[in-house]
């Protein structure tokens, strides 16, 4: 081998090995998208169905918006264990065997978000990375400084709860609610009622009237508030571990997460502080 063929040897090498380095430090790009899920949106009047033409337009509206994203996959509630399920569904909608509204809840983001933008992207699949557990507001009753927390989730509510009303008698759009549920101010007043201010309630009990099915051991009552919010941060730390796998399965680079909005503020907080992920704006998508 000449001098010449071994320094070409040697040049190709370094240009491969700095490619691949390139591309393992290539940041992966997540953009988190929450819902007040749509599936509890019906009250039983016409104008709250999610199947009416008017929102159904409002829909699609919202997903057109979010392929400008260009996600190469779409992460929604569904846990691992019904990706069977969700494969043969997404299979089915895609070849037109099958409509949403023949689904079972059929008219949740999930499926009237989540499947319409994966068929817009001509993706394979759509992937559940959720953990679900079942862990009630009303789980935190008494308590030392009980008020605190109880006004911050009135707060939450007496904005919120108008919204869906007004989204329900369709004079608010689907398209602007989502917008709405997604600026930070609304993210930083979810976060904040649930992993922020139970931290201040101390000396207390679970109510018996509360659902949890979290199993964290022994509850220590001194810190009542603090256990409540470890009910909370339990779920959301293995739901981002399945968005972190998932995507290290996948090697995904753009990745569209569709989730209920209370998960949003804390997810994430854990992937900007991922030196992996850069969390985009969705104010650059839902204008």
């Amino acid at each position: 081998m000449t001098i010449k063929t071994i320094l070409l040897v040697f040049i190709f090498t370094i240009i491969i090995a700095n490619k691949a380095s390139a591309q393992d430090n290539e940041k992966i790009d997540i953009l988190l998208v929450g819902f007040d899920h749509l599936s509890q949106m019906d009250n039983g009047t016409a104008t709250s169905d999610i199947f009416s033409s008017k929102k159904q337009k409002e829909i699609i509206l919202l997903t057109e918006k979010l392929k400008s994203f260009a996600a190469d996959m779409i992460l929604v509630e569904k846990e691992a264990s019904e990706q069977k399920t969700l494969d043969s569904l997404y299979r089915s909608f895609v070849k037109g065997n099958i409509q949403l509204s023949n689904i079972e809840n059929g008219a949740s983001e999930t499926f009237q978000v989540g499947f319409r933008l994966a068929r817009m992207l001509q993706l394979n699949r759509v992937f559940g990375i959720d953990h679900y557990e079942s862990t009630s507001q009303s789980l935190l009753d008494s308590g030392k400084n009980i008020d605190v927390f109880k006004n911050g989730l009135g707060a939450l509510i007496n904005i919120a709860r108008p919204l869906k009303k007004s989204v329900q008698k369709d004079s608010l759009s689907i398209y602007e609610y989502i917008k709405i549920m997604n600026q930070p101010e609304m993210i930083n007043l979810s976060y904040n009622a649930l992993f922020n201010l139970p931290a201040y309630v101390i000396e207390g009990e679970f109510s018996e009237n509360g659902t949890n099915t979290v199993d964290i051991g022994s509850i220590d009552n001194r810190y009542i508030g603090a256990e409540y919010i470890t009910l909370f941060y339990n779920r959301n730390l293995k739901i981002y571990s399945n968005i972190l796998n998932t995507q290290l399965d996948q090697n995904s680079k753009r990745i569209i997460l569709i989730m209920g909005q209370l998960h949003i503020g804390v997810l994430m907080d854990l992937l900007k502080h991922n030196s992996r992920y850069n969390v985009r704006d969705i104010s650059d998508y839902l204008d």
